[in-house]
């Protein structure tokens, strides 16, 4: 039996999938995120899901999430559609080396680093207010540095399960000089074909439950574009610091991790 058929079928998990995706959605919608950092979890605190088979239901529940907000952001002009598709090849290659490296480096290392990436994007957003006129524009420099980003993005990706968009979205805004929309549009964007090529990767080794997977979506497209709109409608610094707030969860969640892990290799080596 795999780990997916072994969850119990019922009012309760069709409940907690819808309430999981409406969550996801919104702030799918108005952050540029895929909803990883929020479903992962949920999944795991109530339904039971082990993190493996969570990460993989979320990235399939991604595709029609972020496929609706790359909807609701285009219909405003807000994506830059080939840097986006530049930004996805190197995620997708990114992420085989991040696989590669994930038993090769400490993983609380990692999970204190990123946090101090955090940290650093989350006292930025205060410091670099986004123009909402600012554009993306193409040249072969930005396309190298766009090919990196997506490199750097998917590698994360590969070794700590964190979605694309807490990289792209203020990269593409402090390094890029692009508008927060912009931005949060071409990272959606980018996650499409990232997500889609991880859920056939998963699905084959059955870390995806599609049912899940396809009820968490569905739920979370009916808030994605709520949530798109709400963040057209509001001033770039509000933006900004309801990104910082998120940030601060996300780098909250992660340092925990790392707490929780250096205290069991502790027990470990004290019951050695």
């Amino acid at each position: 039996m795999t780990p997916a058929e072994r969850v119990a079928r019922g009012p309760r998990f069709y409940t907690a999938c819808i309430g999981v995706g409406l969550a996801a959605g919104l702030l799918s919608g108005l952050f540029g995120v895929g909803g990883g950092t929020v479903i992962v979890p949920l999944l795991v605190l109530f339904l039971g899901f082990d993190q493996r088979l969570a990460a993989g239901t979320s990235l399939a529940a991604i595709v029609p999430t972020a496929s609706v907000g790359v909807i609701s952001y285009a219909l405003t002009g807000s994506v830059a559609w080939i840097p986006a598709l530049i930004l996805a090849a190197g995620a997708v290659i990114g992420a085989q080396i991040g696989s590669w490296l994930l038993a090769r480096i400490p993983q609380n290392a990692l999970r204190w680093g990123f946090v101090g990436f955090l940290l650093v994007v989350i006292v930025m957003l205060f410091i670099v207010v986004p123009s909402r006129e600012a554009t993306l524009e193409l040249s072969w420099g930005i396309g190298f540095g766009l090919a990196g980003l997506g490199l750097f993005t998917g590698i994360m990706a590969g070794l700590l399960g964190v979605g694309g968009g807490v990289i792209v979205v203020p990269a593409l805004m402090f390094l890029f000089g692009t508008s927060d929309l912009i931005a949060k549009g071409t990272s959606l964007l980018m996650m499409i074909p990232t997500a889609i090529s991880g859920t056939i990767g998963n699905a084959r080794r059955r870390n995806v439950d599609l049912v899940a997977a396809a009820v968490v979506g569905v739920a979370a497209c009916t808030t994605t574009a709520l949530g798109a709109l709400i963040a057209t409608l509001l001033d770039p610094l509000a933006g900004n610091i309801l990104f910082a707030v998120f940030l601060t969860f996300i780098g909250a969640q992660m340092a925990v991790r790392a707490v929780r892990a250096h205290r069991s290799a502790r027990v470990k080596r004290a019951d050695a």
